[in-house]
């Protein structure tokens, strides 16, 4: 890798902060910028690096900021559901002529012992529920996109939903809020789900270890659980599934992120 490289990491992500935190590390000549949309009010950093906080205004933006700043490779390491800016990343690095590629996690594999409901929108998970017939539901698809969930269909329901910050209206005509943040642990999630009775699981495929727990914890209890199949990825544009592909992608050594670092997977 040459000592100028300059990076920069659509970040938002466990992934995306350990990338840069590793080129850091292993790179330390390398010029690297994380950039974070900013719907989080106190986000999660990398330790190493610039970080820039708010959007581009769109490809054409990101293209001009890519040639201004002489960025060699664009990361998209943003969360697997954000298909606009995904979108928007791949435009942008074909318009200004970067390098490109995305880090992006593998989903969640099906065990046989699962309930599982692929949906392939949030519309369609909220179609799922009354056939499911549970009253009580664990909702963790984020704070956007709750207004899916908050039809006449399904006021007889009531509604856990896990967010990280505060969710905005329309929400579901029976909804009980809980902020919080991964990682989480069987032990929490098997406590949670029983002290709220809860019937059914919705979430994204969003892959990861640091929400897997509740996956577990509902396979122990039987729980039907809804999952929200991931969008189309953008076409044509290289995939590494976690930071020390990334790396040898970025001319790094895989030896270079022995199993035991922190800033690996």
């Amino acid at each position: 890798m040459p000592h100028d490289l300059r990076v920069l990491i659509l970040g938002g992500t466990t992934e995306a902060r350990r990338l840069a935190d590793a080129l850091a590390a292993e790179a330390p000549h390398a010029h690297v910028t994380t950039s974070l949309a900013g719907r989080v009010s106190n986000p999660a950093t990398p330790l190493a690096g610039n970080v820039r906080v708010g959007g581009f205004g769109g490809p054409d933006a990101l293209a001009g900021w890519l040639r201004a700043h002489r960025i060699d490779v664009l990361v998209d390491a943003t969360h697997p559901f954000a298909a606009t800016i995904s979108a928007h990343a791949a435009q942008a690095a074909a318009a200004s002529g970067t390098d490109h590629f995305a880090l992006r996690r593998p989903g969640w594999p099906a065990d046989p012992r699962d309930r599982r409901h692929p949906a392939r929108s949030l519309a369609d998970a909220a179609a799922r529920l009354p056939v499911l017939g549970g009253r009580r539901v664990f909702l963790t698809t984020g704070r956007q996109g709750l207004a899916a969930f908050a039809g006449p269909e399904l006021d007889g329901l009531h509604f856990l939903v896990r967010t990280v910050e505060p969710p905005e209206p329309p929400l579901p005509r029976s909804t009980h809020i809980l902020l919080d943040r991964g990682p989480y642990t069987l032990e929490g999630e098997r406590r949670l789900l029983l002290e709220h009775r809860v019937d059914v699981l919705v979430t994204k495929d969003s892959g990861g270890r640091a929400t897997a727990a509740k996956l577990a914890a509902a396979r122990e209890l039987g729980l039907p659980v809804v999952m929200v199949e991931r969008p189309p990825a953008p076409q044509g544009v290289p995939e590494v599934p976690d930071v020390r592909a990334a790396l040898a992608r970025l001319g790094l050594s895989r030896e270079a992120c022995p199993d035991a670092a922190d800033t690996c997977p």
